[in-house]
Parts: structure tokens; sequence; C-alpha cells
């Protein structure tokens, strides 16, 4: 399997440059979702001999992507969990840690993964299909206040009463266990002309609530604080307004309710300085090639000496 055909690496010279990749020997770096590679393909071609890259991935198609290159180490984890399976590995710091969040272009392609609006699938959307609730069982059990909680929280649609109700008559006459089922269930509620974007929003919230996307997401920017040193790097790609404001806040404020606490002079007690203030998007050469780079947001932001507690919000 081809890294090219598995997924394309998105925003690939920004992020490495954001992480200053290749700038000294013996440096550490963690690509936080492995997919297909690329990153990580890259990171290894600019590293010196002594250099080592961790790859994370949960998802057990990524195992055959791994480069035979001794300084790499793929480590076959959701990445909530880095910091732990970093140290089992003896590994405390990092000098700069990627995420390129979302789903992979293999993960969209692959027929029986559930992912994609387009053909029929197994209702499934699990990134680690051996573990978990699948989609089927999600849209089967919950009931329509929680699937009403799913759609406006994950996937902003517009009356996610509605569709939840739809999606209960829908299964009290049929089981729904394919993608096919689901967007016929709700085929009358998507608005004319936009219903690619309202299936789209539909799996989205599924999607995320079933891998519990948005908890990986925290527990991956938490575990920061610990593994990057004074001037180590933090560079996470986002797909979605939901990744992207959680980024944002985290790296702006050091918490995820965007306050920024300062001293008693007024200086900011931020324990992240943004490399760049606004986001990094694809080119219009990166798009053409890649459609699916339209939507990548990609900052960067570089650890200062604040400790963890300094920037957390008081409590009153």
């Amino acid at each position: 399997m081809t890294t090219g055909a598995y997924h394309i690496p998105v925003l690939l010279e920004a992020s490495l440059k954001g992480l200053g990749v290749g700038q000294r020997e013996g440096s550490i770096y963690a690509d936080a979702t492995f997919g297909g590679g690329g990153h990580s393909r890259m990171m290894l071609e600019q590293l010196d001999a002594s250099s080592r890259v961790f790859g994370f991935d949960q998802d057990p198609d990524a195992l055959a992507n791994v480069p035979d290159d001794n300084r790499f180490q793929l480590i076959p984890e959701n990445f909530r969990f880095i910091r732990n399976f970093l140290r089992l590995e003896g590994v405390r710091q990092v000098d700069g840690i990627l995420a390129d969040l979302g789903v992979s272009s293999h993960q969209f392609d692959e027929a029986d993964r559930g992912f994609s609006i387009r053909g029929t699938a197994p209702l499934d959307m699990r990134m680690d299909p051996r573990k978990g609730l699948s989609a089927e069982q999600l849209v089967t059990d919950s009931t329509p206040k929680e699937l009403t909680r799913i759609l406006r929280q994950y996937g902003e649609i517009n009356r996610p009463d509605k569709a939840a109700y739809a999606i209960e008559r829908a299964r009290a006459e049929m089981p729904l266990k394919t993608t096919a089922d689901l967007m016929q269930a709700l085929k009358s509620l998507a608005p004319r002309g936009r219903e690619n974007k309202f299936f789209a929003q539909v799996f989205q919230a599924l999607r995320i609530e079933i891998n519990d996307e948005m908890g990986a997401l925290k527990a991956l920017l938490e575990s920061s604080f610990d593994l990057l040193p004074e001037g180590g790097r933090l560079v996470i790609i986002s797909y979605h307004s939901l990744e992207d404001r959680l980024v944002k806040h985290f790296m702006r404020s050091g918490n995820f309710e965007d306050e920024i606490q300062r001293d008693f002079k007024g200086q900011s007690l931020a324990p992240f300085e943004l490399v760049s203030r606004k986001a990094v998007v694809a080119d219009e050469e990166e798009v053409k090639r890649n459609p699916r780079s339209r939507s990548a947001r990609l900052r960067i932001a570089q650890r200062t000496s604040v400790s963890r507690e300094a920037a957390q919000p008081q409590a009153v």
C-alpha cells in the first residue's frame, strides 16, 4: 500500500517548518496521527541519524505504512494516551508534536468503514474497528434526546430534534444497518441543493461522538504541557470549526475556556506563544492537487516557561 494511495499529507512543508524539524541533532518528534505516514517520512528525511520519530495511530490499517527506518516507531494506540505510552518508551519530553486531525483519505475511501456519504457501507465509523460502539449501535440504541444533543453539538445542523425523531421513526420500521439506510431516513430533511453538506454534518456528528474525538483532542493538548519543554512546538491541523476553535483557544490561553490569566503586572501567563497569529491554509495549487486540504487550518504554538497551573482559570 503506498502512502499516496492511503492519504495525501496536508500542508506538509508548512507543518514541518512549524515544528522546526532538522534544526538540531538528536531531536525527538511525535506524529500523533501517523495514518499514511507522509508527515513522518518527511520528518525522517530532514532529521539526522540520532533523532527519532514516534507515530501514533489506533487504526490497524496504518501498520502497512510503517517506514523501514530504525529511527521510527509506531505506537498503535489512540493519541489521547500519548504521554503514558511515550513514558513506557523512556521518553518524557519531545521537541515537537504534530497532529493532522480528522479522517484520512484511506478511511473515507474504504467501503466498509462507513465514513463517507458516497455509496452504501456498513454503518460503522469507528477509527479503531476493534473497539467501542458502531454508528449502527448508536443510532439504534440512543434516545431522541441523546441524538438531538449529538447532532446539535457536533453536527451543528438546523433542527437536530427533527432529525433525531426521523431516525427514531425509521428504526421502528426497519433496522438502520448501512449508510444508505441512515441517509434514506433523513432524506426529507436535507435542504434542497445542499443535501451533501447536510449528510456530511450528520455523519461528522456521529463519528465525533463514537470516537470521542473532542475528548481525545483535549487529552492530547493537555499532554503537551508536560511533553514539550520550553521552546517545544505544538502543530495542529484541523478540518472543522469545533476542532479549530478548541485548538485556537488552548494555544492562546492554555485552557479551553480561553481565559488568559495575567500576573500582577498584567503580563500574560499563557503557556504557549503563537508562532502564527492566523491559521495557515492551503494555497490554490495544493487545493487543486488535494481537494481535502480546502478546509484544513494549521495552527502553530511554542511552549513558554509558564506552568500549566498558572494558566488555569481561578475558581470563584
